[in-house]
């Protein structure tokens, strides 16, 4: 592992006071971690320094063919005001298995977790207190080479920056409608649907804000072929309960692995409740929902953990699904999974890392 330097800041900024106005994603702590890496080098002069904005050549090639990716994971807050991680190193390594696929650098992971450990220690002050609230850690890799011409960059810069996000659910997790998009597509088999690329965000925007007109918070991906199986939500995986036994889209190529997403199945099982991974056609959803076999829908992610599901439409055809309520199942999950993140259960599968 290098050696990380750090400077920092003379001008710490002013935390916020009012954590429950935190929101997401618009606040940055004092610092972020920086590491180089070069073509015949290897990763070099990993280091955190004060959180600042960065001079980029117009001729980057992150801005021409689109080589970025990124990762998002949480630090929380325990009831003893103690610190701690949730799987970070699992992030890192997906976010070696996106750079693969981007024809990017594997990341020098030991040297990217010492920092970013490091990083949340020197911005401790940073991580909120009230219930719900974490600090939200973003590591992102982009090509930096003033070049242009499609190939593989020479040069790629790793960074981490962190947020103060406030409480997802500020009344209690209410089910969000979702709409099943049927024209565009997201990804498919063989392309970079399994990694966490800026291109496949950029490529959900569309449908994203043809759902909000129609009053949707999220999109329902079908596969990019046949656009008959669903795949996921936009940032989050989709789960089905059926009583007590949990159905997901099994991963094919074009579905993000998310780390909810296996740590739910990983404690559903734990909790007694069956699980299956398989191809699931949007028409026998609505079918099952129709006949009252399905009865719990919901998605998982880091922003939300569970993100119960109260209504879906298809080709213009609404369904409630469980009353438009939260049901027991993503109820469970919820409080069991959030009560390892923050201390409040034993974690037995060795995902917390203690700052």
């Amino acid at each position: 592992m290098k050696e990380i330097t750090v400077e920092k800041t003379l001008a710490p900024k002013a935390r916020p006071q009012d954590e429950s106005k935190l929101g997401f994603g618009s606040i940055f702590t004092d610092h972020m971690f920086l590491m180089d890496y070069f073509k015949g080098e290897g990763w070099v002069n990993p280091r955190i320094v004060p959180y600042g904005s960065f001079t980029l050549d117009p001729s980057a090639m992150v801005f021409h063919y689109g080589q970025a990716i990124f990762e998002g994971t949480k630090c929380y807050r325990r009831a003893d005001g103690g610190l701690q991680l949730f799987r970070p190193q699992d992030n890192l390594a997906r976010m070696t298995r996106s750079a693969a696929r981007m024809c990017m650098p594997a990341l020098d992971e030991q040297t990217a977790l010492e920092g970013l450990k490091k990083l949340v220690e020197i911005d401790a002050d940073w991580v909120p207190h009230q219930p719900g609230t974490s600090l939200y850690i973003r590591p992102t890799m982009i090509a930096l080479d003033p070049q242009l011409g499609v190939h593989a960059a020479r040069h790629y810069l790793f960074f981490i920056i962190c947020s103060p996000v406030g409480s997802y659910y500020k009344e209690g997790l209410k089910p969000v409608g979702i709409y099943v998009e049927d024209e565009y597509v997201r990804a498919v088999r063989g392309g970079t649907g399994f990694t966490k690329c800026a291109g496949n965000y950029a490529a959900s925007i569309l449908a994203g804000d043809i759902a909000e007109k129609k009053g949707y918070s999220q999109v329902l991906w079908l596969d990019g072929v046949e656009q008959k199986y669903v795949e996921e939500v936009g940032s989050m995986n989709m789960m089905f309960a059926y009583g007590s036994h949990i159905v997901t889209p099994m991963l094919n190529g074009s579905i993000l692995p998310g780390i909810t997403r296996d740590s739910i199945l990983t404690l559903a099982q734990q909790l007694g409740y069956t699980v299956e991974e398989k191809r699931l056609a949007i028409a026998d959803i609505f079918e099952d929902i129709r006949a009252g076999r399905l009865t719990e829908a919901f998605g998982t992610g880091t922003a939300a953990v569970i993100s119960p599901v109260g209504e879906l439409c298809w080709k213009d055809e609404k369904l409630v699904i469980g009353g438009g309520q939260i049901g027991p199942v993503a109820q469970k999950l919820y409080d069991t999974l959030t009560g390892i993140q923050y201390g409040r259960i034993p974690d037995e599968n060795g995902w917390i890392m203690k700052l």
